[in-house]
């Protein structure tokens, strides 16, 4: 029989240091799994920050997604109004219940929390929305040790598709948190710090180093927030069409500008695939945008994008 304590609204959860996870895993014959992007934080003054950075209340429904061992989903239990965890790793899954125990406030979903990489699985989107619902939640947040993995299309897919959250923390690469965070003219600049800007207000909570996971990654890590701005969602919003969402549009438009990026802004959109743009018609385009098509996309701002969307998307 099992010595783990299952966790209580009462109770904090175990904290999570290198030894308790070594013991963990012998006891329930797990380990971690690269291909999964499993990296198990083990600094505990991180593993609380991770959680306060989601700034949480009872009014909040929090969507965790790589549950682990349980130990930042138990901290966020005791402050969110409901937590709804997926886990894809079948183990971790099991083991994660038993050491949850029976909370009203945590619901784990055992599977992918993605249907494709522009999609979120309707299922966990559907078991978040209605954990939140019994529970009178009235705000949505995601607050996340993420797997490598999926970090990018999981924020990207919430910011772009929905439901939005208030706010979302995750802790990603340090490269990802770079390039959500660029400015035009770096070489970190393309279509994921245009779209999470032009929806949102980005920040980079911390810096974290490999020593502070087990096991240990190969690069640094970072904890991202992303707090939806709906002053700049409202404007993504006005670029949609009959049938495409304004910030569907964007991101594709984005895709195919930036599978070009080499290119000079006149070329790559010529150059980009499906959309039948002549040279005349783009020429026309960016001589009324007032835009010189020797300029390269990542040379320009979040609002020329959008500009720039609206007469080419």
């Amino acid at each position: 029989m099992s010595t783990e304590t299952p966790f209580s609204p009462e109770a904090p959860h175990p904290r999570q240091t290198l030894g308790y996870l070594i013991k963990l895993f012998q006891r329930h014959g797990l380990g971690a799994k690269s291909k999964l992007g499993q990296n198990f934080l083990i600094d505990l003054n991180l593993l609380d920050l991770v959680a306060r950075s989601g700034e949480l209340s009872p009014q909040d429904a929090v969507l965790e997604v790589g549950t682990g061992t349980g130990s930042l989903t138990g901290r966020m239990a005791l402050e969110a109004g409901c937590v709804t965890t997926a886990e894809i790793d079948p183990g971790f899954a099991r083991m994660a219940r038993e050491l949850l125990g029976a909370n009203p406030k945590v619901r784990l979903v055992e599977g992918d929390a993605l249907q494709n990489k522009n999609t979120m699985n309707p299922d966990l989107i559907e078991a978040w929305k209605e954990h939140a619902a019994r529970h009178g939640c009235t705000r949505l947040k995601l607050v996340a040790n993420l797997p490598y993995a999926v970090a990018v299309p999981v924020m990207t897919n919430l910011l772009i598709d929905g439901p939005v959250p208030d706010r979302m923390v995750g802790m990603v690469q340090w490269e990802i948190a770079e390039r959500m965070m660029a400015v035009p003219g770096t070489k970190q600049y393309a279509s994921l710090a245009v779209i999470c800007q032009a929806l949102g207000d980005v920040t980079i909570v911390r810096r974290i180093p490999p020593r502070s996971f087990f096991p240990p990654p190969k690069v640094d890590s970072a904890i991202v927030q992303v707090v939806s701005n709906p002053e700049k969602r409202a404007l993504v919003d006005k670029l949609a069409t009959p049938t495409v969402p304004g910030p569907r549009r964007l991101r594709d438009f984005l895709r195919d500008l930036y599978c070009h990026r080499r290119k000079n802004l006149r070329g790559g959109l010529v150059a980009m695939q499906g959309r039948d743009l002549t040279k005349k018609f783009v020429d026309e385009g960016l001589a009324r945008l007032g835009i010189p098509g020797e300029v390269r996309a990542e040379a320009l701002d979040v609002a020329t994008h959008l500009r720039l969307c609206e007469v080419f998307g």
